[in-house]
């Protein structure tokens, strides 16, 4: 088992010239007329173009001039890859007419003052695509027109291989997956040691070599996290082994997976101001089937891949969906330590990491409940029995029975196991029972070690045994009992 970036999309901003007023702003410190925006903007794309023409032509390489919308560079990478050999340097070179951002001179004749302002456009863009020592392929998408917006893609398990390289540690991948480590562990230690400072570093290093204009502008790019996805791949010996309880866990994602538990995975409680998209998608690949779970700009999905391995893997288009304990600087000045969206920098990525391996692991513990049919039936045949307790009694549960499958279902709600359930808040769903009815069915919970209490207050969580029942006992009765109860011939009269 390992976890690890996998796909990660990092943003390049100039932020002195990133947003219009700041633009208007540096052109006026510099004596240079707002009309002249164009004039100042051209010699830079001519710098950039001539620098990707000097480097292509040093490669040995021409840069290719790509019009078709859905070519797909990763078979032309590969091709390339599969001519040249893993070595070190510049695998190919293309560009593309493609849509930016930019800035139109204005002139306000109510207020006189002149200025730039957001302007949708197109010009063109280079694509570096290179072997780097550190990090494997990546590539490098520059556009020749201002603000000069960066985009830099890497892939995490090619940062581990090199690592692994580096200190002897044997592997074999098959594509962007390990199948073996001769030390999983420790390959597991050093994809947490990932360092957002040395990533820096590297990006600044790739700014300089493929967007030269930093003598001209006199400013260095900000990096911000784009889209950025987590992986955690559980390595089978044998495909036969994966395969044979694979196509069980897809049929338990695509039936039981509800809004509320896809909140629940990505750390987030479901609430009825919810605007987002939410759902559930199933699909079928060249490398296997898929099953993804999404949640406005963050998604989680499972899939078999190579048939051997099962990968679990979050993705955040948008770090800030998700929030964590940080330092906050208030308006007034003052600096508290606070929950509170995540920012976009690079620097992100230890807590990110963090937060996309606790989805992982959430969403393989709520599957888990049913690998294994036989270890859960003799759990839930041990709360169906009736339990004594200082001489008074608590009888089992059932979950045939319309309040017991209410409450359970009740239970298994996102929010309750992300914040813990109160006396109160079961009543809010459950008006039908007082302060001390609801009382004596969470001492039943309770006593049939369901539930436990946390300390210091009166809220309560699931236990372990309590995720597993109340999963597995709605699974078995939606999936199996219902189904085939359905199915079965009615004998005639």
């Amino acid at each position: 088992m390992l976890g690890c970036f996998d796909r990660l999309i990092v943003t390049g901003t100039l932020p002195t010239l990133c947003y219009a007023d700041g633009m208007t702003k540096y052109l006026s410190a510099r004596g240079i007329r707002i009309f002249d925006f164009v004039g100042f903007a051209k010699p830079l794309t001519e710098a950039i173009k001539a620098n990707a023409e000097a480097l292509a032509a040093a490669a040995g390489l021409r840069i290719d001039y790509i019009r078709k919308k859905n070519f797909r560079k990763e078979d032309k990478i590969k091709a390339v890859l599969k001519e040249r050999g893993e070595k070190p340097g510049l695998v190919w070179v293309f560009s593309a007419l493609e849509p930016c951002t930019t800035y139109q001179p204005w002139h306000d004749k109510t207020t006189g003052r002149t200025f730039l302002r957001y302007d949708d456009g197109k010009c063109l863009h280079y694509y570096f695509y290179f072997l780097d020592e550190e990090l494997g392929l990546c590539y490098v998408r520059v556009p020749t027109w201002c603000p000069f917006r960066l985009q830099f893609y890497c892939n995490g398990h090619n940062w581990l291989a090199r690592q692994l390289e580096r200190r002897k540690i044997a592997y074999q991948m098959l594509d962007n997956a390990f199948v073996e480590i001769g030390d999983w562990a420790r390959a597991q230690h050093i994809a947490d040691d990932w360092k957002p400072e040395r990533l820096h570093h590297r990006l600044d290093e790739f700014a300089r070599r493929y967007c030269p204009i930093f003598p001209r502008i006199e400013a260095s790019y900000h990096w911000s996290l784009d889209t950025t996805e987590y992986a955690t791949d559980i390595v089978f010996d044998r495909q036969a082994d994966l395969q044979g309880l694979y196509g069980e866990l897809i049929r338990t994602a695509i039936h039981t997976v509800k809004p509320d538990d896809i909140a629940t995975f990505l750390g987030k409680k479901l609430n009825g101001n919810y605007q987002d998209e939410m759902g559930n998608r199933y699909n079928v690949r060249l490398e296997g089937t898929r099953v993804r779970h999404s949640m406005g700009m963050a998604s989680i999905k499972m899939y078999d891949k190579f048939g051997r391995i099962l990968r679990i893997e979050t993705t955040a288009k948008d770090v800030s969906f998700f929030k964590h304990y940080r330092e906050v600087e208030q308006r007034n000045g003052e600096s508290v330590m606070k929950f509170a969206p995540m920012k976009k920098t690079i620097y992100s990525l230890g807590a990110l990491r963090e937060l996309l391996s606790a989805a992982n692991r959430r969403y393989l513990e709520f599957l888990s409940a049913i690998d294994d049919p036989s270890n859960g039936i003799d759990k839930l045949h041990k709360i169906t029995r009736t339990v004594h307790e200082e001489a008074r009694s608590y009888r089992g549960f059932n979950f045939f029975d319309t309040d017991d499958e209410a409450l359970f279902v009740a239970l298994a709600r996102g929010e309750f196991t992300i914040s813990g359930v109160q006396n109160k808040a079961l009543r809010a769903r459950f008006p039908q029972y007082n302060s001390g009815q609801m009382s004596r069915i969470l001492r039943r919970l309770r006593t049939h070690g369901l539930i436990k209490k946390a300390s210091h207050c009166y809220k309560y969580y699931l236990t372990v045994l309590g995720k597993q029942v109340v999963a597995l006992g709605l699974k078995l009765k939606e999936l199996v009992i219902i189904p085939d109860l359905a199915a079965a011939a009615v004998p005639s009269c």
